[in-house]
């Protein structure tokens, strides 16, 4: 298994978001692409999955950008990933069960079993929980530089 880089910036765009969810600025894209040194091209992609699952709010106009869709409590990891199309599944067979010539090879309820524990850790942490974990370890590359980049939200929702 293999966590792409859908899900690694994504998560980190959201974290970013959230760091600045009790401020009362809409986020632009350009900003976090440019703290998170993600593509603003690949964010945009990215942020169009987030924002069709309710994960992001966008705000256009001039001023316009995003805001978390809910709680930093209350957004999982899981559906982070969930949102950018990632299939975090352990199994050769995508979970078909046809991994052996049409059959269900010997270790396939193995992965199975890892792929469940997979997604229960996933749902069982939060945005929250990171940025806690990130606090606690003193550190502060969730962004890096918080240079007053925020555009505040004067503008009609998408």
């Amino acid at each position: 298994m293999r966590v792409t880089s859908k899900a690694h910036y994504a998560l980190r765009a959201l974290l970013d978001l959230a760091r600045h969810e009790p401020s009362r600025y809409a986020v632009s894209l350009a900003a976090i692409a440019e703290r998170q040194d993600i593509s603003l091209s690949y964010l945009e992609q990215l942020f169009a999955g987030l924002r069709r699952e309710g994960l992001v709010v966008g705000f256009r106009g001039p001023r316009g950008g995003y805001r978390l869709g809910g709680r930093p409590e209350d957004i999982s990891v899981a559906q982070v990933t969930a949102a950018v199309s990632e299939n975090m599944d352990t199994t050769r067979c995508q979970g078909e069960g046809n991994c052996q010539h049409g059959a269900i090879c010997l270790t396939h309820h193995l992965w199975e079993a890892l792929n469940e524990h997979i997604r229960g850790y996933l749902q069982g942490i939060t945005l929250a929980d990171v940025m806690a974990r990130e606090a606690e370890s003193g550190g502060s590359s969730l962004c890096p530089s918080d240079s007053g980049k925020d555009e505040r939200i004067e503008s009609v929702e998408q």
